[in-house]
C-alpha cells in the first residue's frame, strides 16, 4: 500500500510540475532563441539540466530552512497607501515578475520599431553562457510555487526530487518542440511575448500576495492558474480567428 501511495504521489507531483511549469517553458523557448542558432538545443538541455540540479538543492534547503524564506524581514505597517510584510520568497517572485515584464515589453517594442521586417523577431544575440545563466536563474524563480506546493503534498524528499527530474526531462523535450514551432511560425512569437507579459503580471500578483501587500487599503490578490490559462486560451483563440480573417481579406484583395 505504501508503494501505491508513493507512485500516486509521484504522478500527482509530475502533473503539478507540468501544470505550473508552462510559463517557465515558454520563457526557456523564447530566451534560448537569443543564443547562436547551432547551440540553441544544447543551451536548452544544459540550462534545464543545471536548473533541475539547483531545484533539488533548493528543495533540500527549503525543507531544512523554510522559516528563513517565509519569515518576514521587512514590515511596512498599515495606515498609509502602501503596506506589506516582505519575506525572501516574495521579493524573489516580485523581482522575477518585474524582469519578465521588462523583457517582454522590450522585445515587443523591438518588433514594432524595427524597419527590417524579415528580421523583425530577431533579438539581440547573447552568448550561450549568458542564455544558460538566465534560463537557470528564472527557472529557480518559477520553481518556488511548484516546490512549496509539492511540500504540501508529501514530506518524502526523494519522491519530490524524482518528480523534479521527470519534470525536467519533459521540459527539455517540450522546449525543443515549442522552439521549433516558433521558428517555423514567426508570427506566433508576438503571441508568445504577450503571454510572457501576462506571466510577469501573474508573478507580480503572486509576489504581492505573498507579501500581504495592500495598495490604497485594498489587498493585492494572486492571479490564479485557472485565470492565467483562461487568458491564454482567449489570446490563442483571438490569434487564430484574426489569422483566418486576415487570409480571407488578402485573398479578396488579390
Amino acid at each position: 500500500m505504501d508503494w501505491l501511495n508513493i507512485v500516486f504521489t509521484l504522478l500527482m507531483l509530475v502533473l503539478l510540475q507540468a501544470v505550473l511549469g508552462f510559463d517557465n517553458l515558454l520563457y526557456i523557448s523564447l530566451e534560448s532563441k537569443r543564443a547562436p542558432e547551432d547551440k540553441q538545443a544544447a543551451v536548452r538541455k544544459i540550462g534545464i539540466g543545471m536548473a533541475v540540479v539547483l531545484r533539488i538543492v533548493l528543495l533540500f534547503v527549503l525543507t531544512k530552512l523554510i522559516s528563513l524564506f517565509v519569515e518576514p524581514f521587512l514590515t511596512i505597517p498599515e495606515g498609509g497607501w502602501f503596506s506589506g510584510s516582505f519575506n525572501v520568497e516574495s521579493v524573489i517572485v516580485l523581482a522575477g515578475g518585474v524582469f519578465i515584464i521588462y523583457t517582454a515589453t522590450k522585445e515587443i517594442f523591438h518588433m514594432i520599431g524595427t524597419h527590417d521586417l524579415e528580421h523583425a523577431g530577431d533579438k539581440k544575440p547573447k552568448s550561450a553562457g549568458q542564455v544558460i545563466f538566465w534560463i537557470v536563474l528564472m527557472n529557480l524563480v518559477f520553481s518556488f510555487d511548484s516546490i512549496l506546493s509539492a511540500m504540501a503534498l508529501t514530506d518524502n524528499f526523494w519522491v519530490m526530487a524524482a518528480a523534479i527530474v521527470i519534470g525536467g526531462v519533459l521540459m527539455i523535450v517540450l522546449a525543443d518542440s515549442i522552439s521549433k514551432f516558433l521558428s517555423k511560425n514567426r508570427l506566433y512569437e508576438v503571441l508568445g511575448l504577450f503571454i510572457l507579459f501576462i506571466v510577469g503580471i501573474m508573478l507580480l500578483s503572486e509576489g504581492a500576495h505573498k507579501a500581504h501587500l495592500h495598495l490604497f487599503g485594498h489587498e493585492v490578490t494572486a492571479m490564479s492558474k485557472a485565470t492565467f490559462y483562461f487568458v491564454i486560451a482567449v489570446l490563442v483563440l483571438i490569434d487564430i480567428v484574426q489569422g483566418k480573417y486576415q487570409k480571407k481579406l488578402l485573398a479578396r484583395a488579390a
